[in-house]
């Protein structure tokens, strides 16, 4: 394990602490914390004993949610968690933020709304670069008022979920063998940002005047110094590093 690892493996103890602090200063004191949505593991400790067990208090102490591998396909918390990267509040089967949006408007949250002793949360996604994607969840078993908390608190909230789910995939070295990229150049990104729109190598070709190998060269070029394998992970690491915008992807 490198030094670096080593110290975010250290800094750890202290922000579970700052993170379930914060949801008792503010009436949300059953926390719920995932690095990576994307991983059926749960959350753990450098023994790989899950946090939710050793540190944070769920709303239904008997519910071992974490053993749940299907949860994170099912849960509207998640699927909203993926939608946006801003802070969201739930309350009364509905899901709201700092502005309206349509994604997470769509969002049902019966599930959450039929729960016994499930009241309001507010929900910090984390998206990094590369993919990873994390939450931390602050609840209560009863209403507490959560869109004033949110308006209050949620900015700081939110870079309190950061600096926890950044510093737990430093611990553990995610993404694995991720490196710095090499910078694009302005034909690398244009063949992927039309790739990304769906375009064949031949209709970029047509797009941009190339013929077909050229725009190959250039999407391997770019596969090549995004340390990806193959087409589709070039677009989504670049899309996550954001050379492709969100018009293309």
């Amino acid at each position: 394990m490198t030094d670096r690892r080593a110290e975010c493996w250290a800094d750890m103890p202290a922000l579970i602490d700052a993170v379930q602090a914060a949801g008792d200063a503010i009436g949300l004191p059953h926390v719920a914390a995932q690095a990576d949505l994307g991983d059926p593991e749960p959350m753990s400790d450098a023994e790989g004993r899950p946090y939710a067990e050793t540190s944070f208090r769920w709303v239904d102490p008997d519910y071992a949610y974490w053993r749940d591998r299907k949860l994170a396909l099912q849960l509207a918390f998640l699927t909203a968690a993926r939608l946006t990267a801003e802070p969201f509040y739930y309350s009364d089967g509905q899901l709201g933020t700092w502005r309206p949006t349509a994604l997470i408007d769509a969002v049902d949250c019966s599930q959450a709304r039929n729960t016994p002793n499930f009241g309001e949360a507010i929900i910090a996604p984390v998206h990094l670069p590369r993919g990873l994607v994390g939450a931390v969840f602050w609840c209560s078993r009863e209403p507490v008022g959560v869109k004033a908390l949110f308006d209050e608190h949620a900015g700081r909230l939110h870079t309190l979920a950061l600096r926890l789910v950044a510093t737990h995939n430093e611990a553990r070295g995610r993404p694995r063998n991720a490196t710095v990229p090499q910078t694009l150049t302005r034909r690398e990104v244009q063949c992927l940002r039309w790739a990304a729109a769906g375009k064949t190598d031949g209709e970029i070709g047509i797009i941009l005047s190339l013929s077909v190998s050229t725009v190959r060269f250039h999407l391997r070029n770019a596969a090549a110094k995004l340390g990806a394998t193959g087409r589709a992970q070039s677009i989504q690491i670049a899309a996550g590093l954001g050379y492709v915008g969100a018009r293309a992807a």
